[in-house]
């Protein structure tokens, strides 16, 4: 028997204790031996919860308890949830996580002091998808090109909406957060912070990136409109929040950001709450991995799935592997991007705009590709001018914008948004 502790029985502690108990047999069978929850912790004691095992709220007797076997960490945070690893690993019990804000920050920390005691986190990326277990394991023969995630699923549920329904983004907001999708401060998710956390765990498994959150581009989709949404469509493209890590001559770029991607994509067909994420490999190619990125019971599976990899013996370091995988990677810096963009520009309709826009723009270097002017419905003396580019160099778009904001007619800070292609 494999005796397991639950450190935070919230919605996923529940749902892990309620899949092993209804899918006993299989697991126990998949295991080769039985998985009992003989300990959980709690912040609220008072809090009535349906379990058949023990609660406490001291997680320090519960870590040190010779009874228990693995530790499950689920209670999320990063500091204390820090402590509580380190603890159990330091008393030599292996753990299972899904925090994947903790592994942002502490993951290579965490592997050393670790050594080989296993450290299982697969349900600390997109819930249910076996992500982790694909790069480290069945990929592990290839070098990885790039990664190309969604990995939020209130982001890409609220952006579903926006453009299939031409629903404004605080209506959008105000439903995601009613139907639970979103919290009521909702900048962890739509600020892009919730799926920078994840990038960077698959970063580390791809390319042994050390970096943290604030070392790599984070953008949300607050800023994003009705009238880029019209544009996507116009010329075949639809926008997503992607997680993005790539390989590109020795420099790993990393960022989290919308992007407008063409419609045929496998991940451009990714709507609602659903997480996808497709991974190019220099010889497999592209794979896809497609399923539930959240909810109790999809997270439940994975953290059950790493239980029973323990209990059948398998030894897994935190990233997959010992040494590292690729020699002399760098992260790339924030603005080293070369893409198509997308641009929207708040003018007066008046004649010579394009024109001054189109040459500021040529002067750093970057050409236009297509142009589309809208008339805004309320101030009609202004107009949404939206262009896309060739492809360009970020520092040089981020110049030129930097210009072009600063003349008379334009009315409000240049948009833009990158194009993946």
């Amino acid at each position: 028997m494999l005796k397991i502790a639950i450190v935070g029985v919230g919605t996923v502690g529940q749902a892990v204790a309620d899949l092993l108990e209804e899918n006993r047999k299989v697991i126990t069978a998949r295991a080769g031996k039985e998985i009992r929850i003989v300990k959980g912790v709690v912040r609220n004691l008072a809090r009535s919860r349906s379990v058949n095992f023990p609660l406490t709220d001291d997680w320090r007797s519960v870590v040190a308890d010779p009874d228990v076997d693995v530790v499950v960490e689920l209670m999320g945070g990063v500091e204390e949830a820090k402590e509580v690893v380190e603890a159990a690993l330091k008393n030599r019990k292996p753990v299972v996580s899904a925090n994947k804000a903790l592994l942002a920050y502490y993951r290579y920390e965490l592997e050393v002091l670790a050594g080989e005691i296993p450290f299982a986190y697969e349900a600390s990326v997109a819930g249910g998808i076996p992500i982790i277990r694909a790069l480290r394991d069945g990929l592990s023969a290839n070098h990885i090109e790039s990664i190309r995630g969604i990995v939020n699923g209130t982001c890409n549920y609220m952006l579903t909406k926006m453009i299939d329904e031409k629903a404004p983004f605080d209506q959008v907001l105000k439903e995601a957060q009613a139907l639970g999708y979103a919290e009521a401060d909702p900048t962890f998710d739509v600020g892009g912070f919730d799926a920078a956390h994840k990038i960077l765990i698959l970063g580390s498994l791809a390319y042994g990136i050390d970096a943290k959150p604030e070392d790599i581009l984070i953008e949300g989709i607050g800023h994003l409109s009705e009238d880029d949404i019209a544009f996507a469509k116009e010329f075949g493209y639809t926008i997503k929040s992607l997680a993005i890590a790539k390989n590109i001559d020795g420099q790993v770029s990393l960022r989290v950001h919308p992007a407008m991607i063409p419609k045929k994509h496998m991940i451009a067909k990714v709507d609602g709450v659903m997480n996808g994420i497709s991974v190019v490999g220099d010889k497999v190619g592209e794979t896809f991995y497609y399923g539930a990125g959240a909810g109790g019971d999809a997270t439940a599976s994975s953290v059950i799935a790493d239980i029973v990899a323990i209990a059948r013996g398998e030894c897994m370091p935190m990233l997959g592997f010992k040494h590292a995988m690729e020699g002399g990677l760098k992260l790339a810096a924030k603005t080293d991007i070369e893409s198509k963009y997308y641009i929207r520009v708040l003018v007066e309709d008046i004649a010579g705009v394009l024109a001054q826009i189109s040459a500021i723009l040529a002067q750093h270097r970057i050409s236009i590709e297509t142009v589309l002017q809208r008339k805004k419905r309320v101030k009609k003396e202004l107009a949404n001018l939206l262009l896309s580019t060739h492809e360009a160099s970020e520092v040089d778009l981020i110049e030129a914008l930097e210009e072009i904001g600063q003349l008379e007619f334009v009315k409000s800070s240049p948009v833009m948004i990158r194009i993946e292609s």
